[in-house]
């Protein structure tokens, strides 16, 4: 499918939130998968790989992450200063704010005519422990979560509580998580802590470790698996074919 693009911004809790639209050029309605970035927001990669998904029959809306410490429409370049600046944002936003932002996406989309009821979530780095985050909120069935950060350490800002792993069990619809073996952010211990974690709490779930470092998804950089990336885009969408149709 051709894709088309637009651009909202969506009123949240915490402020407006520049939100890129991505959708089959067709008429729909459409199932919408929630695309939530690294730290360093809309990147082209991360446009890429939005504008991939929706060519499968989806909308998919991708938030400015940090909305509330940034200028509309910042880009953090991929360099130290880029870094640097992103892992500051990542360590200032609370949780609950990332949960606020969830539920405006989510009521965005079923307000428009060629979306259908029916929403998931996935993204990479924090984007991945977001669409874990999101999943929390019922109204989202499916998330597809590459090499999630932060989950295993609990080291994000939230209420006490109320950090990612603690409300696992909140999870209602079903998970798929993606780890790379050599990805230095989440060691074998910690891996071993989400999956533990999800077990004891009977969630509906699908471990896969796959030989890769981080950020293995992120096409123009030296850790790319094109031959993976092209797998987990299949099997994402085959994932959210089968739980939102």
């Amino acid at each position: 499918m051709m894709v088309t693009h637009e651009v909202h911004d969506i009123p949240t809790a915490t402020g407006v939130m520049r939100t890129y639209l991505y959708r089959p050029d067709e008429e729909g309605p459409f199932p919408t998968i929630l695309f939530y970035s690294e730290i360093f927001q809309q990147t082209e990669p991360i446009a890429r790989a939005a504008t991939i998904m929706a060519g499968h029959g989806f909308v998919v809306l991708v938030p400015e992450v940090f909305h509330e410490l940034n200028q509309i429409g910042t880009v953090l370049a991929y360099d130290d200063a880029g870094k640097d600046k992103g892992n500051e944002d990542k360590f200032a936003k609370p949780l609950e704010s990332h949960d606020s932002d969830t539920e405006a996406l989510v009521q965005f989309a079923r307000s428009q005519p060629f979306c259908t009821s029916q929403v998931g979530s996935m993204g990479v780095c924090i984007g991945g422990h977001l669409a874990y985050r999101a999943a929390i909120n019922p109204d989202i069935s499916a998330a597809f979560c590459l090499y999630a950060t932060d989950i295993h350490s609990s080291t994000l800002p939230s209420e006490e509580g109320n950090d990612s792993l603690s409300k696992t069990a909140d999870i209602q619809g079903e998970l798929v998580m993606v780890w790379g073996k050599q990805d230095p952010h989440v060691s074998t211990e910690g891996r071993k802590r989400v999956y533990e974690q999800l077990e004891s709490t009977q969630r509906r779930f699908t471990w896969l470790e796959v030989n890769a470092q981080h950020a293995f998804m992120r096409d123009g950089e030296s850790r790319y698996d094109p031959a993976l990336a092209i797998q987990m885009y299949l099997q994402a969408v085959a994932f959210f074919h089968r739980i939102l149709r």
